[in-house]
């Protein structure tokens, strides 16, 4: 069946919630497509044990609603997966959202007619839709990477992917172990692992830092307090760079200190837990490589010193510069290397060359193993998008737009696909900033431009080339003042093969980036064409069905 709505919002994460109720809200009909079962994005699919939030509950929740954040308690300083998703689920509940939410249904073309100023939407269960409005809330961390390792299909035992977790109890007690790779997702789920596991293999192609998160215990208390002020705090934090108010703001450099001082202040940071405040322990620690240095050697002493094994040890020292990839939070995830039932496995030093019916095979040895465990991360802020074959009427498509790497204006909209919006988009804050705030800015500022534009008789907006231009190019200038920008991470697109390098998040910070965006809507919307087209689909309010009733 095709249905015919003001707004089609792709994905039912934090974005996808908000953005449908605030066009609900605004009296707008409205279709949500989810491939997930349920409401939740990452947290629906990311269900690994050990998966957990490294912004603090109290602040990595919406802040649109008082109601929602003063009723909801957190349990955990930092949340885990169950409890998030639960948050969730409750927040589609209170709003209502679910009725106009299609589950179990993955969205695989949009085609803009642009003489109709029609979004024509297509879904894999074979249903269709069309609207005005076109809004991506696919989420910055949703496609999972998965190596191409030969021989992966004759492996007789379990495989398994971090990003796409089975929904079903998984056992691995007892059994021999494999897990590739040791970033965010690795460094969480393999202290899990070694608890169970007969043996656990962990095989490590680039060595990370990691910080420990001091989880603990909500203390009533603290979170009566924080409440008692969460009007005051959520303002500092949108104003801030991290989006985050209980970030500490570094003053000085380090060359205005002693080395005394250093240390104190980094020992500080560190006993207090959490990657907030680690890298903002000077305040060019991620603009000079000597002061940076001064942190990565602080923390790879603190790994010597954890890991009892020296050449173990040495192998977990990361070489690259603290801060420039993605810092990670971790509760003993160095103290598991001292467990007789672990391994590591340098395949940096001995390349992965295949998978055997019994398990994994470097150059130098072969592992026996019941099972395998990809923690290899994502096809960061663009895979999503690129996955959907997403083009105009002319035949331009999103992936030949981006095939040099993704241009927007503003992280909000990409010259020549009109009525087409991303939320937390590259060239937005999303991943450098507390993520549920950046999508509540953009997901109010897009509401907000289609309520003007209907209350001006528009119903067609579009970004000006020439203003995307010179938003990439700053975005660019931004982050070439940092050492984030040569930096090999996911970041930049540098752990999908053949992707293209550029600096996708803005650097700017979010408070910067927030008042940008606001200076324009004040201004009219400069760098955004806004017209009326002279064809308009009559939209009908609509409720999704659900695919047990199709």
């Amino acid at each position: 069946m095709t249905r015919r709505v003001d707004a089609v919002v792709v994905g039912a994460g934090f974005g996808g919630i908000y953005m449908l109720h605030k066009l609900l809200e605004a009296g707008m009909s409205v279709a949500g497509f989810e491939a997930g079962a349920d409401v939740g994005g990452t947290w629906f699919w990311n269900r690994y044990p050990g998966a957990r939030c490294d912004v603090e509950s109290l602040e990595y929740s919406y802040s649109f609603s008082s109601k929602l954040q003063q009723a909801w308690r957190w349990p955990e300083r930092y949340s885990s997966q169950p409890e998030i998703l639960r948050y969730a689920a409750h927040v589609a509940d209170e709003l209502a959202v679910r009725p106009h939410i299609a589950f179990s249904t993955r969205v695989t073309a949009a085609v803009y007619d642009e003489a109709a100023n029609t979004w024509t939407v297509e879904t894999d269960t074979g249903d269709s839709c069309e609207a005005t409005y076109l809004i991506m809330a696919t989420g910055c961390l949703s496609t999972p990477s998965r190596p191409k390792l030969p021989g992966l299909d004759r492996f007789s035992g379990k495989t398994l992917h971090t990003g796409e977790w089975p929904h079903e109890p998984v056992d691995l007690g007892g059994l021999r172990v494999g897990v590739i790779g040791t970033g965010s997702s690795g460094i969480q789920i393999i202290p899990e692992l070694a608890g169970k596991a007969r043996h656990l293999h962990v095989f490590q192609r680039t060595a990370n830092y990691c910080v420990p998160a001091r989880n603990e215990a909500m203390d009533p208390d603290y979170e009566a307090a924080i409440k008692a002020r969460y009007d005051e705090l959520r303002e500092i934090a949108r104003a801030s760079h991290g989006g985050v108010a209980g970030s500490l703001q570094p003053e000085r450099s380090a060359f205005e200190m002693t080395p005394q001082e250093r240390e104190a202040v980094l020992q500080a940071r560190w006993d207090a837990g959490g990657i907030g405040g680690f890298t903002k322990t000077f305040n060019n620690l991620l603009r000079d490589a000597e002061v940076n240095e001064i942190a990565s050697e602080f923390v790879r002493r603190k790994i010597r010193e954890i890991v009892k094994d020296p050449a173990v040890a040495a192998r977990l020292c990361p070489r690259y510069m603290i801060g420039t990839k993605r810092l990670c939070a971790g509760s003993g995830y160095f103290e598991t290397y001292n467990r007789d039932n672990v391994t590591l496995v340098d395949i940096a030093e001995h390349p992965l060359v295949e998978a055997t019916p019994a398990g994994l095979r470097t150059d130098a040895a072969e592992y026996a193993l019941d099972a395998i465990v990809f923690a290899t991360g994502f096809d960061a802020m663009t895979g999503s998008l690129a996955r959907i074959d997403i083009r105009t009427s002319s035949g331009v498509s999103l992936r030949e737009r981006w095939q040099d790497g993704p241009r927007t204006y503003m992280g909000l909209m990409t010259a020549g696909l009109p009525n087409f919006f991303h939320i937390t988009g590259p060239g937005s804050p999303s991943v450098l900033s507390n993520v549920i705030l950046s999508i509540e800015q953009h997901v109010e500022w897009i509401a907000d431009l289609l309520v003007h534009m209907r209350h001006a008789g528009m119903n067609r907006v579009e970004a000006d080339e020439d203003a995307q231009e010179r938003w990439v190019v700053h975005a660019d200038e931004v982050a070439k003042q940092t050492l984030l920008y040569n930096a090999s991470s996911w970041y930049t697109g540098a752990n999908i093969p053949g992707k293209p390098r550029v600096f996708m998040p803005y650097l700017g910070g979010h408070g910067n980036y927030r008042r940008r965006c606001d200076e324009v809507a004040r201004s009219g919307y400069p760098g955004f064409h806004l017209s009326r087209a002279l064809h308009e689909h009559r939209a009908t309010s609509c409720r999704s069905t659900p695919p047990s009733a199709r």
